[in-house]
């Protein structure tokens, strides 16, 4: 079973601002299109290895980039995949 982070946005605009930041940082990520058990709000979203989303949350957040939601997606073959919602430091707190 293999696993990704994702993080989602609100609006097509923050992904793609999401990603010109990421693009002068050192961080692994890639932008894919969001997987429709996750959310159909903007269609893209950031998938990253675990290990660095919460790096990647505080670069996006320091540089006022409007984040929807942060989510594990376990893989499991052709089965449909196991969806985590992740809280992440007080985000479901307010803190955004």
């Amino acid at each position: 079973m293999t696993a990704s982070c994702y993080i989602t946005f609100p609006t097509t605009f923050f992904a793609i601002r999401a990603e010109s930041i990421l693009k002068k940082q050192l961080c692994s990520y890639k932008m894919v299109p969001v997987h429709r058990v996750i959310s159909s709000s903007c269609g893209t979203a950031l998938r990253c290895e675990c290990d660095n989303i919460e790096e990647i949350k505080f670069i996006l957040l320091e540089n006022n980039v409007e984040l929807e939601g942060f989510y594990k997606l376990k893989e499991e073959g052709l089965k449909t995949p196991v969806i985590i919602p992740l809280a992440i430091d007080d985000w479901e707190a307010g803190e955004k």
